[in-house]
C-alpha cells in the first residue's frame, strides 16, 4: 500500500471520528480496564503486518478513544478542537524537526520566538524570554528553578543545601509545585501552604504571616508561587497584593496561569490577572482554554539570563551549539534537548482567529459558564458549592436527602454519569463536600448541551435517592 493512499485513508478515518463526535450520543465506550485489556489485540509481532493492518489498528484506537470534542465533554481543563492546530500537528510530524538550534529548525525558531514575545507582551512583561514546555507542571518547575537561581546564584553550578529554603504557595495550588519542590532540592515540607479565603484565593495577610514565621525560625524564603485559575474552583489569587509582599521581602514571584492565562485576551476579564506585570515569571497552557491539541505550553520570564543560566549545558554540547547560533538557538533556554515543534499549531490557530478571536472565545465560554451557574441556582435539586470566577462550575446534587447522604449520592452520581456515557465531568472535594466540577473549555458546548447535562444529573440523582435505604 503506497504511502499517499495510506495517508488518505487515515484522514478519512480521523474525519469520520471527529464528525461522529458531534452526532454520537456516547463520549466513551463503557468497557472496564480488564475487559478492554482482554479483548484488545495489542501484541507487538515478530513479523510486520503491513499498512492495511495498521488501518485496522487505527480503527480500533479511534473506537475506544474518548471523544474530547463532543459537546458533553467538560471533564478536564481542556477539550474541543482547533482545525488549524490539527493541520499544524500534521505538518509538525511530517517535517519532524527538533527545536534546539536555528540551523535545524529555522522557520520554527522564528515562529516560537514570535509567539513567546507576544504572550509576554500580553502580560506587559516587556523584553521577556521564554520557552515552550510540556505543560504547566514543567513551567512551574522552571519558575521554581529560576527562583532558586536568583536566591542562590551558584546553585546551578555547585549545588546547594535546600534544607532551610522555603517557598510559599496557595493551599489550593496545583500539585506540580509539590513535585517541583522535590526536584529542585528543597523537599515537600519546605513548600509552605498559605491559607485561602472562602473563594479559594490566597490571603495576602496569611502570606505575610507565613513569611515572617519562616524568618523567625531561621528559614530562607526565596519564592512566592501564585495561581491564576486554580484546578478545582478556577480561582485567581490577588496578584497585585501578593507582588507587593514578594517585593517587600525580595522574593521571586511566579504565577501559575496554566489554566487562567487566556483571560489576558479579554478586556472584560483581563482584570482577573491584574498585577501580572509585577511577577518575575509565569506559565500559560495554550492546550487548555485555547483549545490547541496537547501539548502546547509556554513559560515566560522577565530575566532572560536567569532562564539561560538554569538551562545552561556548561558548553558541553559542542556538537549542537555553535557560535553562529549564540543569540538565536532556543535550546539554550530549555531543559529539553530533543523538543518537538509545538509552536506551529498555536501559530496557525492564532493566525486564523487573531487576538480578537481568542477574546471572543473566552467571553463565549464565560457566557456558557454563567448560563450553567444560573440553571444550577434556579433548580431546587442542585446547589452551587463555590463562588465562580472562571469557567469552573462547582455544584452538587442535594435533592431531598439529609446532609449525611449527600456526599454518598454525589460520589455515585458522578460514576453513573460516566457509565451513562453522554457526558464527562470531574469529581472533586470542597470543604469536605463531594462535588461535580464542570469546566467550559470546549467550543462545541452549547446552552442546549448544558440543559441536557443537567437533565441527566437530576434524573440520575433522583434515581439514586429512590434507591437509598429508608430511615
Amino acid at each position: 500500500m503506497e504511502a499517499e493512499r495510506f495517508l488518505d485513508e487515515v484522514l478519512i478515518r480521523v474525519k469520520s471520528f471527529l464528525e461522529s463526535s458531534q452526532t454520537e450520543s456516547k463520549i466513551r465506550d463503557s468497557q472496564t480496564y480488564s475487559s478492554l485489556a482482554r479483548t484488545s489485540d495489542l501484541k507487538l509481532p515478530m513479523e510486520g503486518r503491513g499498512l492495511e493492518a495498521v488501518l485496522d489498528d487505527i480503527e480500533s484506537v479511534l473506537r475506544y478513544s474518548v471523544r474530547t470534542t463532543a459537546p458533553g465533554f467538560m471533564n478536564p481543563l481542556w477539550g474541543g478542537l482547533s482545525t488549524a492546530s490539527i493541520a499544524g500537528e500534521l505538518v509538525t510530524a511530517a517535517t519532524n524537526t527538533a527545536m534546539y538550534t536555528y540551523e535545524i529548525a529555522p522557520i520554527a525558531t522564528l515562529i516560537e520566538s514570535t509567539l513567546l514575545k507576544r504572550m509576554g507582551e500580553l502580560a506587559d512583561f516587556g523584553n521577556s524570554q521564554g520557552t515552550l514546555t510540556t505543560g504547566g507542571s514543567n513551567g512551574n518547575l522552571l519558575g521554581m528553578l529560576c527562583a532558586r537561581q536568583a536566591k542562590a546564584p551558584l546553585s546551578s553550578h555547585s549545588g546547594f543545601d535546600g534544607a532551610k529554603m522555603v517557598a510559599f504557595v496557595s493551599e489550593e495550588s496545583h500539585y506540580s509545585f509539590s513535585i517541583a519542590s522535590n526536584v529542585i532540592g528543597i523537599g515537600h515540607s519546605n513548600l509552605i501552604k498559605v491559607r485561602c479565603n472562602e473563594d479559594g484565593q490566597m490571603r495576602p495577610e496569611s502570606l505575610e504571616e507565613e513569611i515572617d514565621r519562616a524568618l523567625r525560625e531561621g528559614q530562607i524564603p526565596f519564592a512566592v508561587l501564585a495561581t491564576s485559575g486554580t484546578t478545582v474552583r478556577g480561582s485567581f489569587d490577588p496578584l497585585r497584593e501578593i507582588a507587593a509582599i514578594a517585593h517587600k521581602y525580595e522574593l521571586w514571584m511566579h504565577v501559575d496561569a496554566a489554566w487562567g492565562g487566556s483571560c489576558l485576551f479579554s478586556s472584560r476579564y483581563r482584570s482577573l490577572m491584574d498585577g501580572i506585570e509585577l511577577a518575575d515569571s509565569f506559565c500559560w497552557d495554550a492546550h487548555k482554554m485555547m483549545g490547541v491539541p496537547l501539548i502546547c505550553s509556554a513559560f515566560i520570564v522577565k530575566d532572560a539570563e536567569m532562564l539561560r543560566t538554569v538551562c545552561s549545558n556548561g558548553n558541553t554540547a559542542h556538537y549542537l551549539y555553535l557560535e553562529t547560533g549564540e543569540n538565536v538557538d532556543l535550546g539554550q533556554y530549555s531543559l529539553q534537548c530533543g523538543r518537538r515543534n509545538d509552536a506551529l499549531k498555536l501559530w496557525l490557530a492564532w493566525r486564523e482567529i487573531g487576538d480578537a478571536g481568542w477574546a471572543s472565545m473566552v467571553e463565549r465560554f464565560m457566557e456558557l459558564a454563567d448560563y450553567l451557574e444560573e440553571r444550577v441556582k434556579e433548580n431546587e435539586y442542585l446547589q452551587m458549592v463555590s463562588k465562580r470566577m472562571w469557567t469552573n462550575v462547582c455544584f452538587r446534587y442535594v435533592g431531598n436527602s439529609p446532609d449525611g447522604d449527600i456526599n454518598r449520592i454525589n460520589a455515585e452520581l458522578r460514576q453513573r454519569i460516566i457509565q451513562d456515557g453522554r457526558f464527562m465531568v470531574s469529581r472533586s472535594t470542597i470543604d469536605d463536600q463531594i462535588i461535580l466540577r464542570s469546566v467550559i473549555a470546549n467550543r462545541n458546548v452549547t446552552e442546549e448541551s448544558l440543559d441536557s447535562f443537567l437533565d441527566c444529573v437530576i434524573s440520575l440523582g433522583k434515581d439514586i435517592e429512590r434507591g437509598l435505604p429508608q430511615k
